[in-house]
């Protein structure tokens, strides 16, 4: 659910603990200290940014492994951000801008991509990055013995061919309208380090874990798992070195104790701050908040390998079951929009002129009935065929929001005679379980990141259940030829139009019940600077923060 590509899981997802750092350097929002001049004046302060501190960012989602081609959660994209650098990325307005491209020329059909590289980009362990680099991390999800979850942003890409050392064609099979911005997004592995591992062991290298190098702003340091990630500033960044000298993603258990953390200064920044706490956060000394609309959508997902959820009917009827309005209004204290379509208002392509399942508990008992779910033997609970409809609910630990939902969810579902029960699981351990090939939940609560670019085809398509992100096994004939069709229309208007009838077939379906879009809350040192706010990216531009002192 990378709670990167859609990014997994939000997974709609994202949070870190701490070690022996001070706080910012001790860079907290106090007074500049006089430093004795001449005539005993103050110091003046420096103008312009200042090189130094040590930033503790707290997730109460732990990593689980730093390779972006294999990872599906946000905690380790997050990470990855920090160590890796891409040929595109995109500007707050979601627009694709180049990074380690100097040029992306595309040709008249669509179908080839020549891309000139920026020469003196260095990895980490001194190496020059090259057209290498980028034809071996092409090259391995179009390989055979590839098993991650990333494969559907290069099923179009035919081949991938190295011109010079800084130049790279792409030449595709088909049109691809999320190529560029998505595919082109991908972080560089370091072929001179990877190019003799099978692709078959790839996923499972202790490149993934122990020694990740990549040509981003930090260089990687440790990772105690469980408790922190530590990356140091790279020296010789392309792109300048970054002011801030170390980042430490610190792993806390919950929401509670992140917050605790904030007030005592053991942590300096933290994203997904519920807007419930975000008046007491914003009560503490030396910090400030920046919020808006983030670019995800929490969701109720069906496992629709299990027998229950098979029947969009039943999906509809749930959907009528949960008053989603009191969940926004009482759970998120109205911190958030109830959401109807798989895709954020931010995005171009978004449209809800769709068949909404408003809150209405006749029309859930109507359609369970019509679906064959009695309560046959008066306990309350409906059954079919001797089966009751009993299932478990599953969400992330320290995720407030999301553990209180699933118990409104408990409570709500009960009065149409179903019965959820909430079970709270540790995050990777969260996402070990819902993800291929185990499958191992009913239904679960979770989020998606969303790609900067609207495309369901990864999380929707029948193609991606069995190894890509469709992991509630999802399929519909019809919505696979719209979703495909769409992929190779270049034109944004013709686009848009397209996905407004794939969003109406989703919505009809209900593969999931769409929750919620939540306001993202971020805080941060009320000194820290150069930080601009980014509806998807928390770290966004991170080389460029620092702290005044």
């Amino acid at each position: 659910m990378k709670f990167k590509k859609a990014s997994w899981w939000l997974i709609s997802l994202t949070l870190i603990l701490s070690m022996f750092l001070t706080a910012c350097s001790g860079n907290t929002a106090e007074d500049p200290k006089e430093t004795p001049g001449d005539d005993g004046k103050k110091e003046e302060e420096a103008s312009g940014p200042q090189q130094g501190g040590d930033l503790i960012i707290g997730s109460t989602g732990a990593p689980t492994i730093f390779n972006p081609l294999y990872s599906t959660d946000s905690s380790s994209s997050d990470i990855e951000g920090f160590i890796f650098d891409s040929l595109v990325s995109s500007d707050t307005e979601f627009n694709p801008t180049l990074s380690m491209a100097e040029s992306i020329d595309t040709s008249e059909d669509g179908l080839t991509f020549t891309a000139k590289l920026k020469q003196g980009i260095k990895w980490h362990d001194g190496e020059d990055f090259t057209a290498d680099d980028v034809v071996f991390t092409f090259s391995v999800p179009k390989d055979p013995d590839y098993n991650g979850e990333r494969g559907s942003a290069f099923e179009a890409l035919e081949s991938v061919t190295k011109i010079d050392d800084y130049t790279v064609v792409f030449k595709l099979s088909k049109k691809d309208a999320s190529f560029y911005p998505v595919s082109l997004s991908y972080y560089i592995l370091p072929e001179h380090i990877l190019k003799d591992v099978p692709v078959a062991e790839l996923g499972e290298h202790e490149f993934n874990t122990k020694s990740p190098i990549g040509t981003g702003p930090f260089k990687f340091v440790e990772w105690k798992d469980g408790e922190y990630v530590k990356v140091e500033a790279f020296g010789d960044y392309f792109k300048g070195r970054p002011y801030l000298d170390t980042l430490t993603y610190k792993i806390v258990p919950d929401m509670d104790a992140m917050i605790a953390q904030l007030q005592a200064g053991d942590i300096h920044f933290a994203a997904g701050v519920p807007g419930t706490d975000i008046e007491t956060v914003k009560s503490f000394p030396g910090v400030k908040v920046e919020s808006g609309l983030g670019l995800s959508y929490t969701y109720l997902g069906y496992n629709q390998k299990n027998d229950l959820f098979k029947d969009k009917k039943v999906r509809q009827a749930i959907t009528h079951a949960i008053d989603r309005e009191a969940i926004v209004s009482s759970v998120m204290n109205g911190d958030g929009k109830v959401a109807h379509v798989p895709e954020s208002p931010l995005s171009f392509a978004y449209n809800d002129d769709v068949k909404k399942f408003e809150y209405d508990v006749d029309k859930a008992k109507e359609l369970l009935a019509d679906a064959g779910w009695k309560d046959s033997d008066g306990d309350g609970i409906l059954d079919k065929d001797g089966k009751k409809f009993s299932f478990t609910v599953k969400t992330n630990q320290g995720n407030k929001v999301r553990e209180d939902i699933v118990v409104v969810l408990q409570e709500q579902l009960k009065e149409v005679g179903i019965e959820a029960k909430p079970e709270i699981v540790e995050w990777s351990a969260f996402i070990e379980q819902i993800s291929a090939p185990n499958w191992n939940y009913d239904a679960l609560v979770l989020g998606w990141s969303l790609s900067t670019f609207p495309d369901q085809y990864d999380i929707f398509h029948t193609s991606q259940m069995e190894e890509g992100l469709n992991f509630v096994w999802y399929s519909n004939p019809e919505a696979d030829k719209l979703m495909e069709e769409a992929k190779q229309i270049l034109d944004q208007d013709e686009y848009k139009a397209a996905y407004a009838d794939i969003y109406k077939m989703l919505a009809e379906d209900q593969p999931y019940t769409f929750l919620y879009y939540p306001n993202v809350h971020r805080v941060m040192p009320a000194n820290l600077e150069g930080y601009v706010f980014h509806a998807k990216d928390d770290f966004y531009e991170i080389s460029k923060w620092w702290i005044k002192n």
